[in-house]
């Protein structure tokens, strides 16, 4: 099994439509049952919330009904039950590494540097923003979830 954890800041949004997104992308090429996916945030605020309503119309728009999420906070467990540690932005980069245990920060990479399609690197946080930047946000998610997929189809899969 391969493990992959995707992570933002209060994962009601983005790392929520990006585990969404990473799960639809590995159940339609058949490779759900070598996986092991899960989302987390950086801080625990919104610990046991579902998704915010915009991102889960983003993704039910898409065919992906990811309502039965629950914000959870990152724990030191993550760094070691989790191959790949895909984040949004610098700053859960940062945040991660600073509290990633010794020979583990391999592990810790921004999540669209899989989608070579999308013109930015870091995933803008829509939580603030018009319901629109969610549609932006998923499809920047979908494009980088084939990508990654792509590559552990290659090692590991």
């Amino acid at each position: 099994m391969t493990a992959v954890l995707f992570v933002c800041m209060g994962n009601i949004c983005r790392s929520p439509m990006a585990e969404g997104a990473f799960r639809s992308a590995a159940e339609k090429a058949g490779l759900l049952d070598r996986l092991t996916i899960d989302s987390a945030g950086t801080i625990g605020y919104h610990a046991g919330a579902a998704p915010d309503p915009r991102a889960q119309a983003a993704a039910t728009a898409r065919g992906v009904d990811i309502s039965g999420h629950r914000s959870r906070k990152v724990t030191a467990s993550d760094f070691e039950a989790f191959d790949y540690i895909m984040v949004m932005d610098r700053e859960n980069y940062g945040d991660l590494m600073a509290r990633c245990p010794d020979g583990r920060q391999d592990r810790i990479q921004l999540f669209l540097s899989y989608a070579p399609g999308v013109p930015i690197d870091e995933m803008p946080d829509p939580y603030i923003g018009p319901a629109s930047q969610f549609d932006t946000c998923y499809n920047a998610a979908a494009d980088a979830a084939e990508g990654l997929l792509d590559v552990l189809k290659s090692q590991h899969l």
